[in-house]
């Protein structure tokens, strides 16, 4: 079956993607960056975190990649306007496919993907692929969330609706929803053995941030490509969306709401 990215590119998934820096999406990779290497970023999305790695390695080089051409398209704009503002000049993007990337062997200095092992059906297929064009000696980074470890205060049952729902989702699309906690597990069986695993939170609790947080959950319960594939696959009405959409509402409006979204984490160090 081809992979299907569960919540496609909705406003509501945009919103959440564009968040997203390499400083609060990459942190535990940022220490070993090095101003002359060359990275390459799987699965950019609207490249925010891309750009931030250019950042961090002025004489190197950032490729991102992605099977999206019209959210490339958002990535492309924000290089060009990092370009006219006078600085990051180092990054590109494309398409590209995980499976088989366009590129000989030892390529990289750096190969990094963020949240993206949870939606393929074979990951350790895609790591093999990201170790081969891995220079020995270099880094391949992966962050993914995992879903069954996200809490949240208080206990609001439309919230555990949710939960449910969105694993019954992702798994009927091939993935794997709670990627975090098995990324080392992936590694190793894609034969790479140098690991250093750690895992990181965000977490959402002032009013600011509950009311963004269960916002673009909201709109996404009800608006985005993942409603649509949970009331085609059979796994939700149209009515059940709305009631999970209001019980995010509800959370964000609570003054003591409180979420946990927990990442796993790898660096493996190429052989």
């Amino acid at each position: 079956m081809p992979d299907v990215y569960t919540h496609g590119h909705h406003e509501s998934v945009l919103r959440s993607h564009t968040w997203r820096t390499a400083e609060n999406s990459a942190a535990y990779l940022l220490p070993h960056l090095e101003p002359h290497l060359r990275i390459l970023d799987v699965g950019c999305g609207p490249g925010t975190i891309t750009a931030g790695l250019a950042g961090r390695v002025p004489g190197g080089h950032v490729t991102g990649i992605d099977t999206a051409p019209e959210v490339l398209e958002l990535a492309r704009e924000l290089a060009r306007e990092l370009a006219r503002g006078g600085g990051r000049d180092n990054l590109d993007f494309t398409t590209g496919d995980v499976y088989a990337l366009d590129y000989p062997d030892g390529t990289f200095d750096v190969v990094h993907a963020h949240q993206v092992l949870q939606h393929l059906g074979d990951p350790v297929k895609a790591l093999t692929e990201m170790r081969r064009v891995t220079r020995p000696g270099g880094l391949i980074a992966v962050r993914d969330g995992d879903f069954g470890a996200m809490v949240w205060y208080p206990d609001i049952p439309a919230l555990a609706d949710w939960l449910a729902l969105y694993h019954k989702v992702a798994r009927g699309n091939g993935g794997e929803p709670d990627a975090g906690r098995r990324l080392h597990a992936w590694a190793r069986q894609a034969g790479l053995t140098d690991l250093t695993i750690s895992s990181s939170t965000w977490t959402y609790a002032t009013p600011e941030e509950r009311e963004w947080w269960g916002g673009l959950w909201a709109d996404r319960t009800v608006k985005s490509s993942y409603a649509a594939k949970a009331v085609s696959g059979g796994y939700a009405t149209a009515g059940g969306l709305e009631k999970i959409a209001d019980g995010w509402r509800a959370w964000a409006a609570h003054q003591d709401g409180w979420f946990a979204v927990v990442n796993g984490e790898i660096l493996c160090r190429a052989a």
